[in-house]
């Protein structure tokens, strides 16, 4: 029998701050009592999360799991679709790695695995929670794609769940996005949706109050609440939030952070730690006459290694990394693909990613990796060795390859094995371990080494990221649950409870 009350997210178009709202929701029910869990049927995104059994999913929904209070499972997010090249992606079931697929394949040919797959999931959370804080993608009325989408108002009725519709304020035609979307969806679908949130707003709200009146006479359906912009660093769920972030070096700040933003960048949330230092200006690099002398720079991880180190070569900044090395003192680092680039060699037998054999690294590291068809999905901790200090640091992996250090010592010892590589300068660290910069300690002190060699200060440790990230959570509810109306988005829920689920 089931037991969880679910409500369910869409928005008129991706980015309209589903998964923000979502997390609110996550955090304003867990505050309430009750065991909360959050689901997305289907998520396309190239950030990761390791459940505590070693299986991928979406990021997204690893961070609302936390903001829930509870840990993650794949039955949050059952399916997860990681693109790898145009028109191609690895498609990962239950935080296994299940088949690539093109685009058309997969629409037509796992539609029916994917649905059962769904209802499953949904079954088994509909028994272990109280609540089901559901999640959209994209728009429900791609009008191309419903006869077959697997993610926004098939999974609402497979759940009887009654739907807010999310609108983003900031992009402007935010009463045209929201109206044409409710136009363009079936009456079933339409009579589901119980109101509507917009969001990213700026300004004062009274001055919306016309268009909020207009909007619901128009449609007969009420607005829910106006949630303000809010700046919070709560973990991104894909690259479509690239957009906002510094592509130049804040004069204002003194520690240069650059990140290489090649196409297939994946974890990119490895750098968040970053963004909360008051000293650290962080800045996303896509071409050599961008690149400058930062004091540190970052290569993420990356879905499809090869092709992005042809990107570094296409761009110039195969070349520009490495005459960087050798002009400047800046410290770089490598996380998972980028510390497979920083190699002499990245070879490719199986054609994991391309065509090619194999390609050549930029040989800052003496290692050599070689790419599998198997995945590696583990949490880890271990003991970092840096400048003759050690650390305890936890983290997690994801990759597809295995990397052998021909020389140089080893980063991270790992319940008896190593992982990663350093420089005897200490200069050029490689790491399989995401989340690295997460820990405080290590951070910390790799940013005061930065600041002694700028005759700067050093910082004390100020207060830890995640307790920063639980904090974020509890703003985030707060802000939502003072502009959105909840009373009226639970009454709902316990309506819909009784109902049947409409025909899939």
């Amino acid at each position: 029998m089931r037991k969880a009350l679910p409500i369910m997210f869409q928005g008129t178009h991706s980015d309209a701050g589903k998964s923000v709202i979502a997390t609110a929701f996550c955090r304003i029910f867990a505050r309430k009592g009750w065991k909360t869990a959050p689901f997305k049927s289907q998520n396309m995104s190239l950030n990761s999360y390791v459940t505590i059994d070693g299986k991928e999913i979406g990021r997204a929904q690893g961070v609302q799991a936390e903001a829930a209070g509870v840990l993650a499972t794949t039955y949050m997010n059952p399916i997860l679709i990681k693109p790898s090249r145009d028109q191609e992606a690895q498609i990962v079931v239950h935080g296994k790695p299940y088949k690539n697929m093109q685009a058309g394949a997969y629409r037509t040919e796992f539609f029916h695995t994917g649905l059962n797959i769904i209802q499953q999931s949904l079954d088994v959370l509909m028994k272990q929670y109280d609540r089901l804080v559901i999640e959209g993608a994209g728009s429900p009325a791609e009008v191309n794609l419903n006869d077959r989408e697997l993610v926004n108002m098939r999974v609402a009725r497979m759940a009887n769940a009654p739907v807010v519709l999310i609108g983003d304020i900031e992009r402007g035609g935010v009463f045209a996005s929201l109206v044409g979307t409710l136009q363009l969806l079936d009456e079933c679908d339409r009579k589901r949706v119980i109101g509507v949130i917009i969001n990213k707003f700026r300004g004062d709200v009274a001055l919306l109050q016309p268009g909020l009146r207009w909007f619901e006479q128009y449609t007969g359906v009420p607005v829910l609440g106006v949630v303000p912009y809010v700046h919070l660093r709560i973990d991104a769920e894909d690259s479509v939030t690239l957009s906002r972030y510094a592509t130049k070096k804040d004069d204002t700040k003194a520690i240069d952070v650059a990140v290489i933003q090649y196409p297939r960048m994946s974890n990119f949330t490895d750098i968040d730690p970053f963004f909360a230092e008051p000293d650290c200006s962080v800045r996303f690099v896509t071409d050599a006459s961008l690149l400058g002398e930062p004091d540190i720079l970052i290569l993420p991880g990356s879905k499809n290694t090869i092709e992005d180190v042809q990107f570094l070569k296409e761009t110039g900044l195969f070349v520009a990394i490495r005459r960087l090395y050798e002009r400047s003192d800046t410290i770089m680092i490598g996380i998972c693909g980028g510390y497979q680039m920083l190699g002499e060699r990245i070879k490719d037998p199986f054609h994991v990613e391309t065509s090619l054999d194999e390609i050549e690294g930029l040989n800052l590291l003496p290692i050599e990796t070689t790419l599998a068809c198997e995945k590696t999905t583990v949490l880890c901790e271990g003991i970092l060795t840096f400048q003759r200090e050690t650390f305890h640091v936890s983290g997690y992996e994801i990759h597809m390859g295995r990397s052998i250090v021909k020389s140089g010592a080893p980063l991270i010892s790992l319940n008896g094995k190593t992982d990663g590589c350093k420089t005897k300068d200490e200069r050029i660290i490689g790491t399989y371990m995401h989340d690295l910069f997460h820990n405080d300690a290590f951070r910390h002190h790799l940013l005061n080494d930065v600041r002694r060699k700028k005759q700067l200060p050093s910082l004390p440790t100020r207060a830890l990221y995640r307790q920063l990230r639980m904090q974020a959570f509890d703003e985030l509810a707060n802000c939502v649950e003072a502009s959105v109306n909840v009373t009226t988005i639970e009454r709902k829920m316990m309506e819909f409870q009784g109902g049947d689920n409409h025909a899939l």
